[in-house]
């Protein structure tokens, strides 16, 4: 009796020896799982989701599984952010975040910046950005920040001038000096590159210029300063720390993203760090 009682202590003792030896093996898998984080960032295509895609591997081997969802339009995505239905978007330069968050009380912020996109005057119809006669439409577009940065742009070109001050903030009201008489439409960002066929001339933001084929380094005839204030930026809600955002933010700013930057755009897309 008493050996089949020592028996039995000695199988009990086992068994919740390899019980624990278990709940080991059973928790690594568990621990990993809690470090791995998912997050989801809205992203024009070019090259805002391209950057994007080169970053994902090394944010993975960071244990962040980065999800991409394309927008085609600069309305949506923040409001998408603010809704939180994404966690991040990378589609717009601060300038445009600012106002539109401000026009529509979203509380909204900057994670990092990431480039800068050259904006562009293109044309079908004309070889350069000087001769042209009278009447000639120039489509720009229609949100306050882009379009008043691209009636800057069209000034600096030589279409016309601008009231003394008013900078990028300007309006087809502010244009003065106008003697061949430019004519101003406005229209949604996205869709003027497909306007080229029916304007004279058109100032395109460089990812949707690139989105057409269009490489901004040679096939504008004029192109902003290198100096432009408009770098593309990540945005993100107000006060998200979390660590996967962090480390989205990092992996953005590296030295491999300038060269791949560098690489891929030929000087159409200049790194902004």
């Amino acid at each position: 009796m008493k050996k089949f009682l020592t028996m039995t202590v000695l199988c009990a003792a086992v068994a919740v020896g390899l019980s624990g030896c278990g709940d080991k093996k059973d928790a690594a898998p568990a621990q990993a799982k809690q470090a791995s984080a998912t997050i989801t960032v809205g992203a024009t295509p070019v090259p805002h989701a391209d950057i994007l895609k080169f970053v994902q591997p090394e944010l993975k081997k960071q244990g962040v599984d980065m999800k991409i969802i394309e927008f085609s339009d600069y309305v949506k995505p923040n409001l998408a952010l603010s809704d939180k239905e994404i966690d991040a978007n990378f589609f717009q330069h601060k300038p445009y975040l600012d106002s539109f968050a401000k026009d529509r009380g979203l509380k909204l912020a900057v994670l990092t910046a990431v480039h800068i996109e050259p904006m562009g005057v293109y044309s079908k119809k004309f070889k350069d950005a000087k001769s042209f006669g009278e009447g000639i439409k120039v489509a720009i577009p229609n949100d306050p920040t882009n379009g008043g940065r691209a009636l800057k742009v069209l000034a600096d070109a030589g279409f016309f001038g601008l009231k003394d001050g008013v900078g990028v903030n300007g309006t087809p009201a502010d244009i003065i000096n106008n003697p061949k008489k430019v004519q101003i439409v406005e229209m949604e960002a996205a869709v003027l590159p497909r306007t080229l066929d029916d304007v004279d001339f058109a100032v395109i933001n460089s990812n949707f210029a690139m989105g057409v084929g269009l490489n901004p380094a040679k096939d504008s005839l004029f192109t902003e300063a290198k100096d432009s204030p408009y770098a593309n930026v990540v945005a993100i809600r107000e006060g998200d720390s979390r660590d996967s955002i962090k480390k989205l933010g990092a992996a953005l700013t590296t030295p491999a993203v300038r060269d791949f930057i560098m690489k891929t755009y030929k000087g159409a897309v200049l790194p902004a760090f």
